[in-house]
């Protein structure tokens, strides 16, 4: 087993580094041993990481730890997408949240990450046509996270939800890659149309605290929404919108919005 782990060390750093972390971790307070080993160190590969702490974080009466194991397993297995995603929103999770000061930090503690590998695997469910379970999954990652992803949204990689408390991601929305959003974000539609009624997130998006973004409408690439705006309209690429309705007030200012979490708007405010 020590040598497979070396094996994989070599070929994952974001791994090997967690492992490290994870050994610190125990050294500096012994009274998390239990649930470090258990979590991490227990595990030959980042994938049976996630898959346990799935299945910790998700269990109830209705649904056993054992089950829900075997579940992100199989995604896991057959989906290597899902650990690459997993990676690269650890990544962007480390380098975007300025409370993040180590890879370990996610997959213990941060709800954001965690619910977020949670929607991936209901997503993988759901496009094998396992709907029902799929759904069975937002439910739990709702109760437990506070965050209701559609599992028919469309999610890109390298995603940080900071804080994470009360999102919302509507069926037919689309998040692209790189994508940085805080608490109480809701991309919704705007009544009972059936259909695609949600929005469409370009790459590099920057999405403030308590934002609405409403409808099927398209957010450009490199764009920032300021907090508490309600955006009702396509928004051009590279642009800041704030207000109620949101309306473009100046350049994004600067090329990738999401990775530099700058939501001040003065600089780029119009005279």
């Amino acid at each position: 087993m020590a040598e497979k782990r070396l094996r994989l060390a070599q070929v994952d750093p974001v791994w090997q580094q967690i492992c490290q972390e994870a050994r610190q971790a125990i050294a500096d307070e012994p009274l998390l041993g239990g649930l470090i080993h258990a979590s991490i160190l227990h595990h030959p590969s980042m994938e049976r990481a996630l898959a346990y702490r799935f299945s910790m974080k998700l269990a109830s009466r209705e649904m056993s730890e054992q089950l829900l194991r075997e579940i992100a397993d199989e995604a896991y297995r057959e989906d290597a997408g899902l650990g690459r995603s997993a990676r690269a929103d650890m990544v962007a999770v480390y380098d975007r949240d300025p409370a993040c000061h180590r890879f370990l930090q996610p997959i213990l503690f941060f709800k954001g990450y965690q619910a977020l590998q949670a929607y991936r695997v209901g997503h993988w469910l759901w496009m094998r046509g396992r709907r029902d379970l799929a759904q069975f999954i937002q439910m739990r990652v709702s109760e437990c996270f506070g965050v209701d992803i559609h599992p028919a949204a469309r999610v890109g990689s390298g995603i940080m939800i900071d804080h994470a408390h009360s999102i919302v991601i509507g069926e037919t929305a689309v998040v692209g890659d790189n994508v940085s959003m805080l608490h109480s974000v809701t991309l919704g539609g705007t009544g009972k149309e059936d259909g695609d009624r949600h929005p469409k997130i370009g790459n590099g998006v920057l999405i403030g605290a308590g934002a609405k973004v409403l409808g099927n409408i398209t957010i450009g690439h490199c764009s920032r929404i300021a907090a508490g705006s309600v955006v009702l309209h396509d928004v051009p690429p590279m642009k800041t919108v704030a207000g109620v309705p949101a309306r473009v007030v100046g350049e994004a200012g600067c090329d990738q919005p999401s990775a530099m979490m700058d939501q001040l708007l003065a600089p780029v405010m119009e005279p």
